[in-house]
């Protein structure tokens, strides 16, 4: 039986685009991209911006929640523009539900009221390793491997150098770090996937907790950090990023996987978008990426557009000229569904891994 996106593409387009994966529909059917940047600037038109008073009138406040203002920007008013929930109810309920505003000064879109810092480790301490593992972490270790290829050659070959990776899971990361030669470790706030990614580690060690109260870790001095799928559950990420900043030594780069908060997923999908997650807390594109950055204190940033896990794999055989569109659409618009960054610490940095590069100075 067909889903309703797939009967709405088969009415608007006929079947020649069935074999398209979703998530690449949007850039590869010819006009769907201006029709989605149109449909969202038109909605973004249509939702009110008001003051943070007005907003906390209107918002329920959770028992681990506070309301923030912009972080990129501190822009107090408020454009509720979407709120994501989970698909099925327990009890008559949503098992989950939350609020993302839009800044209406830099862009920026983050969820309001958004989690006490204090209480992000609420979000993993129960087993989150379960979600960790299995298929998810098979997909993840393919995602792994085509990022640290399109940021050839500074994951190449570790050399020894000192990689830190924030928010580790159970390990599956580190597991290729040590596979290519980097002296790594790993942190996280999840206590059982912290244990898991320790049985399986030989060479590598991962840490419970945050870094600065790591004696091995908040010594700094490491070459690598990198954030997997981190980035969007930061409650703080200025002070997260400046601390990444200090950690790095002379010369270092952070590469960081994030959903775009400037996919076409999104502005067809709105609060539908895979990118808004139960735990997920900002949104960042190309756009508002720099300026959180720029506040940390790092010298420059360059991406790597993203075309799909099993095109970029070469699992999905699409036809040429559709494989030509999805490039060419990727590269011209938002950079795909997932934000792809490396960070340079310092001028040091650039001149080690900028070359052949477009890197956005900061």
């Amino acid at each position: 039986m067909l889903s309703a996106k797939r009967a709405i593409s088969r009415a608007a387009y006929g079947s020649r685009f069935d074999k398209v994966p979703e998530t690449q529909l949007p850039y590869v059917r010819p006009g769907e991209r201006l029709a989605r940047e149109l449909q969202w600037r038109s909605r973004l038109q249509s939702f009110p911006v008001m003051s943070m008073e007005e907003y906390q009138a209107r918002a329920k406040l959770g028992p681990i929640e506070e309301f923030v203002s912009c972080h990129m920007c501190g822009e107090t008013r408020q454009q509720p523009i979407v709120r994501p929930r989970s698909k099925k109810k327990k009890d008559g309920k949503w098992a989950w539900s939350y609020r993302v505003v839009h800044c209406p000064s830099c862009g920026f879109l983050y969820r309001n009221p958004n989690i006490l810092p204090e209480r992000l480790g609420d979000l993993y301490a129960k087993n989150y390793s379960s979600f960790l593992t299995g298929d998810y972490a098979e997909k993840r270790q393919r995602r792994y491997r085509l990022t640290m290829d399109s940021f050839s050659p500074v994951f190449t070959e570790g050399n020894k150098r000192r990689l830190l990776d924030f928010g580790c899971g159970a390990g599956y990361f580190l597991e290729l770090a040590e596979e290519r030669g980097f002296d790594a470790c790993g942190v996280d706030l999840s206590p059982d996937s912290v244990e898991q990614a320790n049985q399986r580690l030989s060479s590598a060690t991962a840490y419970h907790g945050a870094p600065e109260d790591i004696p091995e870790i908040s010594a700094g001095g490491f070459d690598v950090v990198t954030l997997w799928s981190v980035l969007a559950h930061l409650p703080r990420p200025i002070e997260d990023f400046t601390t990444f900043r200090n950690l790095l030594g002379p010369g270092g780069v952070l590469l960081l996987l994030s959903v775009n908060a400037n996919s076409l997923l999104l502005k067809r999908d709105g609060a539908g978008w895979n990118g808004f997650t139960k735990n997920h807390l900002m949104f960042y594109s190309a756009d508002t990426l720099p300026m959180l950055l720029r506040h940390a204190g790092f010298a420059g940033v360059a991406f790597e557009p993203f075309y799909g896990d099993t095109i970029e794999a070469g699992t999905t055989k699409l036809p040429e000229a559709y494989n030509h569109r999805l490039r060419k659409t990727v590269d011209a618009s938002d950079g795909g569904n997932m934000l792809r960054a490396l960070a340079f610490a310092d001028q040091k940095a650039i001149d080690n891994w900028g070359d052949g590069r477009t890197v956005h100075r900061l």
